[in-house]
């Protein structure tokens, strides 16, 4: 097998990296669900679930998280706020986050956004679906009774 000089391999590196194309999303190409309260624009990037939300409503999603475990959500979040601020319940401490702070919600939290809110979130797929699910069924038995 003949060998690449230096310069060749960073030549098919680079060719190969201009023919991949990166993930990305944005509030057009982000499927839009509308909740009244907020609207989410969501979409999957790999294993990394992207929301970009828009808090019309001030609110808490302490009654939606009631029928998780310990009542609070387990999903790590990483994200950036736009707009507006959200405050963060873990039980033992507070945090509340505000235009252009980068944020990390470690599992156990309990989050409240005001209206005019506006921030990007970067969850783990999976799990984000997870939690989606148990709130589904918390909320659809709630509506049952």
């Amino acid at each position: 097998m003949p060998k690449l000089s230096y310069r060749s391999y960073c030549r098919c590196i680079i060719s190969e990296l201009k023919e991949e194309t990166m993930a990305y999303t944005n509030k057009d190409t982000a499927e839009t669900q509308d909740f009244g309260l907020a609207v989410d624009r969501t979409a999957h990037l790999a294993d990394i679930t992207v929301n970009i939300v828009s808090i019309r409503e001030s609110h808490s999603l302490k009654d939606a998280l009631a029928g998780l475990p310990d009542g609070d959500c387990k999903c790590p979040h990483w994200g950036y706020v736009l707009a507006g601020s959200i405050s963060v319940d873990y039980g033992n401490r507070a945090e509340t986050y505000g235009p252009g702070d980068a944020f990390y919600m470690t599992p156990g939290h309990v989050p409240t956004a005001e209206a005019g809110s506006e921030f990007v979130m970067f969850s783990p797929k999976d799990q984000l679906e997870t939690t989606n699910t148990a709130i589904r069924v918390h909320m659809s038995q709630l509506q049952q009774s």
